[in-house]
Protein backbone atom coordinates (compact mmCIF):
# COMPACT_ATOMS: atom_id res chain seq x y z
CA UNK A 1 0.00 0.00 0.00
CA UNK A 2 1.04 3.33 -0.96
CA UNK A 3 -0.20 6.66 0.49
CA UNK A 4 0.46 10.44 -0.27
CA UNK A 5 -0.34 13.59 0.99
CA UNK A 6 -0.34 17.04 -0.73
CA UNK A 7 -0.72 20.60 0.54
CA UNK A 8 -1.59 23.41 -2.02
CA UNK A 9 -0.90 27.17 -1.71
CA UNK A 10 -3.52 28.79 -3.60
CA UNK A 11 -4.32 32.32 -4.67
CA UNK A 12 -7.82 33.63 -5.60
CA UNK A 13 -7.59 36.82 -7.33
CA UNK A 14 -10.98 37.84 -8.21
CA UNK A 15 -12.71 36.94 -4.74
CA UNK A 16 -13.80 39.85 -2.37
CA UNK A 17 -15.25 38.44 0.20
CA UNK A 18 -15.34 35.24 2.65
CA UNK A 19 -18.43 33.99 1.87
CA UNK A 20 -16.87 34.22 -2.14
CA UNK A 21 -13.86 32.30 -1.21
CA UNK A 22 -15.86 29.97 0.70
CA UNK A 23 -17.54 29.37 -2.43
CA UNK A 24 -13.98 29.04 -4.48
CA UNK A 25 -12.80 26.16 -1.92
CA UNK A 26 -16.19 24.40 -1.83
CA UNK A 27 -16.69 23.85 -5.23
CA UNK A 28 -12.84 23.34 -5.72
CA UNK A 29 -12.94 20.77 -2.83
CA UNK A 30 -15.98 18.68 -4.45
CA UNK A 31 -15.10 18.61 -7.70
CA UNK A 32 -11.55 16.92 -6.55
CA UNK A 33 -13.70 14.40 -4.33
CA UNK A 34 -16.11 13.98 -7.03
CA UNK A 35 -13.57 13.46 -10.33
CA UNK A 36 -10.77 11.77 -8.53
CA UNK A 37 -12.10 10.14 -5.23
CA UNK A 38 -9.08 12.11 -3.07
CA UNK A 39 -9.96 13.23 0.45
CA UNK A 40 -9.96 17.06 0.47
CA UNK A 41 -10.01 19.43 3.26
CA UNK A 42 -9.09 23.28 3.54
CA UNK A 43 -6.30 23.75 5.97
CA UNK A 44 -5.14 26.85 6.38
CA UNK A 45 -5.68 30.69 5.75
CA UNK A 46 -9.73 30.46 6.52
CA UNK A 47 -9.68 33.74 7.69
CA UNK A 48 -8.05 35.07 4.52
CA UNK A 49 -10.38 36.88 1.49
CA UNK A 50 -7.75 35.09 -1.15
CA UNK A 51 -5.66 32.80 0.08
CA UNK A 52 -6.42 28.72 1.02
CA UNK A 53 -4.49 25.95 1.31
CA UNK A 54 -5.96 22.60 0.82
CA UNK A 55 -4.17 18.99 1.81
CA UNK A 56 -5.44 16.42 -0.31
CA UNK A 57 -5.09 12.22 0.72
CA UNK A 58 -4.53 10.00 -1.50
CA UNK A 59 -4.15 5.60 -1.02
CA UNK A 60 -3.28 3.44 -4.23
CA UNK A 61 -1.54 -0.35 -4.23
CA UNK A 62 1.44 0.61 -6.13
CA UNK A 63 3.57 3.90 -6.52
CA UNK A 64 3.15 4.74 -10.50
CA UNK A 65 -0.51 5.16 -9.22
CA UNK A 66 -0.24 6.69 -6.18
CA UNK A 67 1.61 9.27 -8.42
CA UNK A 68 -0.69 9.45 -11.49
CA UNK A 69 -3.34 10.53 -9.04
CA UNK A 70 -1.25 13.12 -7.31
CA UNK A 71 -0.46 14.96 -10.53
CA UNK A 72 -4.11 14.08 -11.57
CA UNK A 73 -4.97 16.83 -8.76
CA UNK A 74 -2.46 19.50 -9.24
CA UNK A 75 -3.49 19.26 -13.04
CA UNK A 76 -6.75 19.57 -12.06
CA UNK A 77 -6.22 22.98 -9.82
CA UNK A 78 -3.90 24.17 -12.52
CA UNK A 79 -7.27 24.24 -14.70
CA UNK A 80 -9.47 26.26 -12.81
CA UNK A 81 -9.32 29.53 -14.20
CA UNK A 82 -10.35 31.30 -10.28
CA UNK A 83 -7.61 29.39 -8.56
CA UNK A 84 -3.93 29.58 -8.83
CA UNK A 85 -1.40 27.64 -7.09
CA UNK A 86 1.92 29.59 -5.55
CA UNK A 87 3.39 26.64 -4.19
CA UNK A 88 2.53 22.76 -3.24
CA UNK A 89 4.70 19.53 -1.60
CA UNK A 90 4.42 15.92 -1.63
CA UNK A 91 4.75 13.39 1.10
CA UNK A 92 4.74 9.81 0.79
CA UNK A 93 3.96 6.91 3.02
CA UNK A 94 4.80 3.56 1.69
CA UNK A 95 3.76 0.14 3.60
CA UNK A 96 5.39 -2.83 2.81
CA UNK A 97 3.73 -5.92 4.42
Amino acid sequence: MYAGSMRLELLMRGVGSLKEKRHVVTSLISHLDRKLHVGVAEIDHQDKWQRAAIGVAAVAPQAGQLDRILVAVRKAVEARPDVEILEYSISHLEHEQ
